[in-house]
């Protein structure tokens, strides 16, 4: 009689969870950017060393503030999920999530329905536990009253230092910034005094600055001078000696969003603040100047047709970025560049979306007035340095990030790389 012999059956595996992180920084600074690396390494550690999860990635975003929702790789992290790529995000807290309550609650139900649980660290909770949303709302409220908060407290000191005659921002050519104060650069501030002199005496911008690149003047960044340039340094009026501040202001905390204060807030004007470069009226005859000029030669700025239109600068060869529509959408670019090469000119294109969103975090919102309003001018340097600078002389430099390849590729891309695989295989076939 033959032998039967039992074959235990093999144990049924378990399925691992693909597993990302989402981690965030507030600031650009150094510290801050030192600490975002080490997270990054710190989760990537932990999902990996871990048999019952499987590596997706880590999303990082730096510099923006949790109260705002185009953070790019947030998105991305969104976008992988409603992909199906992602069963479990971890991250630290629920403040480096989102502090909106709102934003907050409409993120993690629409992951709920995707099958995406969230795990905040800090706070101990699972999204798709029983109690999780409850413990989300009240602890969301938390965070989001500790930012508004931070927001009026920022709001005191500002108020103090305006009302002590001291300046929100220090970058202005012809001064450093020294203990709450201006001082003078004696090398820069005769280059302002010539500019004044210059259009006093009746040269025109494009003039100046062609003059000054002629004599070997640069600016503070070692650029070239512009147009543009010129304008800013004849507005403004703390080369006189005096300040005029809170010229705008924030209108809420959620969206930081800079508008101009037209009689809605106090502005304070304190005299003699700092050592003059020009007097008061010198000043004064310039803008007189420039009034007349604009009414006789200039073209309202409405007259553009895309937002940056006639803002974005060359640093490598002076020359305007244009719109121009690629293979992979839409980009500016140097005119130089567009002509004649990158013999000419080594700048790289800058894709509108990146330039979109970068801008929209230094201005604390979007829109074509917002942009014609307060930018006078975005400088576009090397190493992806884009230099804003704005309608009161400051200037505010940010870094942007480069597409990755797959994120650079539109859908007919796609699509063609698609067809030209099955058509390599039916002929290997």
């Amino acid at each position: 009689m033959p032998k039967i012999r039992k074959i235990e059956a093999l144990p049924v595996m378990p399925k691992q969870q693909r597993t990302a992180a989402y981690v965030r920084v507030s600031s650009g600074k150094d510290a801050m950017l030192h600490s975002l690396s080490a997270q990054i390494s710190y989760y990537s550690g932990l999902i990996q060393q871990n048999p019952e999860w499987q590596y997706v990635g880590v999303y990082a975003d730096e510099a923006i503030s949790g109260t705002k929702d185009d953070r790019d790789n947030f998105q991305r992290l969104m976008d992988n999920c409603r992909e199906g790529r992602i069963d479990l995000i971890i991250t630290k807290s629920i403040s480096r999530f989102a502090r909106n309550t709102v934003t907050l609650l409409q993120t993690t139900r629409e992951l709920k329905e995707l099958g995406v649980d969230v795990y905040f660290e800090e706070q101990n909770i699972h999204t798709l536990s029983p109690t999780g949303e409850m413990m989300l709302t009240l602890l969301a409220s938390f965070a989001q009253e500790e930012s508004r908060s931070t927001s009026e407290n920022m709001k005191w000191r500002i108020q103090k230092n305006f009302e002590e005659g001291k300046p929100w921002s220090g970058l202005i050519f012809g001064y450093r910034y020294e203990n709450g104060r201006f001082v003078i650069v004696p090398d820069e501030a005769e280059v302002v005094k010539s500019i004044f002199n210059m259009y006093i005496s009746g040269m025109g911008r494009g003039s100046i600055a062609a003059k000054l690149n002629n004599d070997d003047k640069r600016t503070r960044r070692g650029a070239g001078w512009t147009s543009k340039k010129i304008a800013v340094i004849l507005r403004n009026y703390n080369y006189t000696g005096n300040l005029l501040l809170q010229k705008t202001y924030r209108k809420d905390y959620m969206t930081k969003r800079s508008i101009p204060n037209n009689g809605e807030l106090p502005k304070y004007h304190a005299e003699g603040t700092h050592e003059p470069i020009i007097s008061v009226d010198e000043f004064e005859k310039v803008q007189n100047l420039m009034r007349a000029r604009s009414e006789k030669y200039g073209k309202s700025k409405c007259n553009n047709l895309y937002p940056f239109s006639g803002l974005m600068i060359c640093g490598c060869c002076g020359k305007r970025f244009r719109r121009k529509t690629v293979a992979n959408g839409i980009v500016w670019i140097c005119s130089t560049y567009n002509s004649l090469g990158k013999a000419y000119c080594p700048s790289k294109q800058v894709p509108d979306q990146i330039l979109t969103s970068v801008t929209s975090e230094v201005l604390g919102g979007f829109s074509y007035e917002l942009v014609q309003s307060r930018i006078q001018e975005i400088t576009v340097c090397d190493n992806n340095r884009l230099v804003f600078v704005l309608d009161d002389g400051t200037e505010i430099e940010r870094i942007w990030q480069d597409r990755s390849r797959r994120e650079s590729w539109t859908p007919e891309m796609k699509e063609a790389a698609r067809r030209k695989s099955l058509e390599r295989s039916r002929e290997n076939a």
